[in-house]
This record gives C-alpha cells, sequence and structure tokens, in this order.
C-alpha cells in the first residue's frame, strides 16, 4: 500500500492522552453561557451575578466529587491542572526527613517535584516496574520505613496506558498509615475511580483530557485522612473568606484557591464531568476498550512494528505506544500527520523514567491516544497508515 491513505485532509485525532478532542458542545455552551449571562467574581461581591458564579464553581464541585464518590465536596480544591495537584499535595505535605515512594512509570509532574523535594531532604525511593510498565504492589510494601509519609502513583502510564494497581496499594498504605497520593490525568473520566473503594487519599485529576472539560482545568480531591494542618499552600492571598485577616483560612477550600478561579473554564468542567457521568464511565471504558483490542490487533500484524505496553485492552487504558523499526519517531509522525491526517504524539512524553522501564529511552514511541469519539473506520485507517510507514504486513 502506497500513498496517502487519507488524501482528502480530513483530520483523525488520535492525542487524547495529550488532550481530548473534540468536546461535547455542552462544554463550550457552558463556557459562553458563563460569558454571556453570569461573568462576575465567584465569592468576591454579595450581588446575584456574583453568587450566581459562586453556585456555578460550587456546582463544578459537586460534580467531581460525585464522580469519583468524595464523601465532601469542599475538598476538591481547583487548580489549572494535574500538574499543579500534583504539587501542591508533594510541596504542601512531604518536609525533610519524609521518606515517599514512588513507580519507575511516572510521567515528569510526578518526577520533577520529587527529585526537587528530594535535593530539599525528602527521602525517595523509586520503585522498578517490568518492561511492560507492570507493578508488584509488594514491591511497594516492602520499600516502606517508618518514616514513610507518601506513596505516589499514576493510576495508568501516559506512555502505554500500563493500569498501575491504585487499589492494592492504598489497601497497603492503610496498613501503613501512610498517604496514597493518585496521579489520575490518563483515567478520570476513562475508567472508574472510587476514592473510597480505591482507598485513595489524595487524587491529582486533570480537566482537559477525560473529563472532557477545557484545559487550564484540574485539581486535587483531598480525603479526610489527609490531616490539612499539615497542607502548605502554593500560593496566598484573597480568597473571598475571613478578609479581615491577613494571614491564609486554614479551611479547604480556601486555603489553597488563592486569587480569582477560572469560573468559565469551571462551567465547561463541570459540564464535562456530567457529560461523563451521563453517559456513563463504564460506557466509555468499553468503548475504548473495543477500540483499543482492534488497534493492538491491527499493530501486531504489521512486520516492524513493535507495539509496548501489556498489550492487553483490560491491563491498559485507550493509549498505545510503538516503534516502527528503521524510524525515527519523528519521522512517523511527520508522515502520519502530513501523509494520513492522523494527529499523534511522539517522543518521549514528557517521561523518560518511563521510557527507560520500557527500554525505549531516548528514542521514545509513537503514541496513539483514542478517546470516546475514536471511530472503528479511524482505528483501521490509522492501522492502515502505519502498515503503508512500515513497508508491508504479514
Amino acid at each position: 500500500m502506497n500513498g496517502p491513505i487519507n488524501p482528502e485532509g480530513a483530520v483523525i485525532y488520535l492525542d487524547n492522552a495529550a488532550t481530548s478532542w473534540p468536546k461535547p458542545p455542552c462544554v463550550a455552551e457552558a463556557m459562553t453561557r458563563f460569558m454571556a449571562d453570569v461573568g462576575a467574581n465567584p465569592g468576591r461581591s454579595g450581588h446575584r451575578l456574583a453568587v450566581q458564579a459562586a453556585r456555578v464553581v460550587y456546582g463544578a464541585r459537586e460534580a467531581v466529587a460525585e464522580l469519583f464518590n468524595a464523601p465532601d465536596p469542599l475538598r476538591v480544591v481547583f487548580g489549572a491542572n494535574a500538574t499543579e495537584a500534583i504539587n501542591l499535595a508533594l510541596h504542601g505535605f512531604l518536609r525533610p526527613v519524609d521518606h515517599v515512594i514512588t513507580s519507575s512509570m511516572e510521567h515528569n509532574s510526578v518526577m520533577r517535584p520529587l527529585r526537587e523535594k528530594a535535593r530539599q531532604g525528602v527521602d525517595l525511593t523509586v520503585v522498578p516496574c517490568s518492561s511492560q510498565g507492570l507493578l508488584d504492589p509488594a514491591d511497594f510494601e516492602a520499600a516502606i520505613r517508618p518514616t514513610t509519609r507518601l506513596i505516589v502513583l499514576t493510576h495508568a502510564s501516559n506512555v502505554t496506558g500500563t493500569l498501575l494497581p491504585v487499589a492494592d496499594v492504598g489497601r497497603i498504605a492503610r496498613e501503613h498509615d501512610v498517604l496514597l497520593l493518585v496521579d489520575a490525568a490518563q483515567t478520570a473520566g476513562a475508567y472508574p475511580i472510587d476514592v473510597v473503594a480505591d482507598a485513595i487519599d489524595l487524587l491529582a485529576f486533570s480537566g482537559h483530557k477525560s473529563l472532557y472539560g477545557p484545559m487550564g482545568t484540574g485539581g486535587l480531591v483531598i480525603g479526610d485522612r489527609v490531616d490539612v494542618a499539615r497542607l502548605e499552600p502554593l500560593k496566598r492571598g484573597g480568597s473571598g473568606s475571613r478578609s479581615e485577616r491577613e494571614e491564609q483560612p486554614e479551611f479547604l477550600p480556601d486555603l489553597c484557591e488563592s486569587g480569582t478561579p477560572n469560573a468559565v473554564g469551571l462551567a465547561g468542567l463541570a459540564a464535562g464531568v456530567r457529560w461523563v457521568a451521563t453517559r456513563g464511565v463504564e460506557q466509555i471504558r468499553s468503548h475504548e476498550m473495543a477500540l483499543t483490542e482492534e488497534l493492538l490487533r491491527g499493530l501486531e500484524n504489521i512486520t516492524g512494528v513493535t507495539v509496548c505496553g501489556p498489550r492487553d485492552a483490560r491491563r491498559q487504558t485507550a493509549t498505545v505506544s510503538f516503534t516502527i523499526a528503521g524510524a525515527e519517531t519523528s519521522d512517523v509522525g511527520l508522515r502520519l500527520d502530513d501523509d494520513h491526517g492522523i494527529m499523534c504524539r511522539v517522543g518521549l512524553h514528557c517521561a523518560p523514567s518511563a521510557h527507560k522501564t520500557l527500554g525505549t529511552f531516548p528514542g521514545g514511541t509513537v503514541r496513539f491516544g483514542l478517546g470516546a469519539f475514536t471511530t472503528a473506520e479511524e482505528v483501521e485507517t490509522a492501522v492502515d497508515a502505519v502498515a503503508s510507514l512500515a513497508g508491508r504486513t504479514k
């Protein structure tokens, strides 16, 4: 098969692991409605529009809390993204001489702040995963020490989609009186999450991926085992509460949400979360699993293509990474875009530790990220395009 498969210039978007697109129409509608009909600063004034804006923000807290079965919406702290949420948890809770444990499959949103905390005196242990990105929970338990305060674990790799056993690790953490922070950037909205049943103390989520909200939204769900008195906010300033004092409020969410919030973004996030909840996370998961199975089957039948990770739709999200023998990942990505209209991501995906674990460092991989709006026809076209680039099929 030679030449462009998609000469008409139509776009096939397979970069949902970076950010989801398209968004449900209700997201843009909610944001437009906020800007057109509300527009005021939530919590900063007592007039009706400010009160309405505050209701929009609180509605977003309620929607997120309900989706993740978090008991208290006021312990849902919003920020710009999952990275900010992870930084809040790590910088807010860890002190010198504390011990923290993480895995070798983490994104730099975890690794970089942890390396900085290690430079400041925090003791860091990185538990190695298998070459498929899989983790044995017993390895985490073996790494726990008397000084261990926090375990940090991605729910799913952003490189291979490999699902890690957060619930098992959560139970281990509870047995040893250690907190568990989960990076759910890749799973929130795409895989069922129950912070109570999964024993998750801190859940960092991204609003713009599988929650189908806009960029610039995300947050941290803080469980009731977490001592808020120990939490140091990333910033201090106006919160609209306790304005008679020059000290930061001690209660959530105000402790961690200084400054005017991204209310229009949170209106969009609330709409995205409600869309996910209405459609059903299980239904979205089933749709993405079926497409992932087709993608894996197709790629594995192409000579010269090596698929990374578990290569099992039941054990991963709808994120699939691969390489083509003799081809630079950057060249593959360019040809997929220019010749076939396929949008994907190539390289190290901000996760060098994961690529070292997988054996794909420093070249990285080509990553296809499927989503709720991906179709079977698009997956078939993507497989044909990769076959064309690889030169021949089995």
